[in-house]
């Protein structure tokens, strides 16, 4: 793979992470709409770090320890 088009597939994930993320502050707004900005963030940031329907990661199988394998 040439280094631009690299390079050009990052930007794109990096694009489509921000898109997410401003679609999920949209709903977080929309389901709480009283809440401050700061409580919003928090939940955003909760949302992140849970991962609901992916809290070991998006790929099938079986999750494994990362000190398997890196030292």
């Amino acid at each position: 793979m040439a280094q631009n088009e690299a390079a050009e597939r990052l930007r794109l994930a990096l694009d489509l992470f921000a898109s997410g993320e401003a679609l999920m502050r949209q709903n977080l707004h929309r389901r709480f709409p009283d809440a401050s900005e700061a409580e919003i963030e928090d939940r955003l940031v909760a949302w992140l770090s849970e991962r609901p329907g992916a809290e070991c990661g998006d790929s099938v199988g079986r999750p494994i320890p990362l000190a398997r394998i890196r030292p």
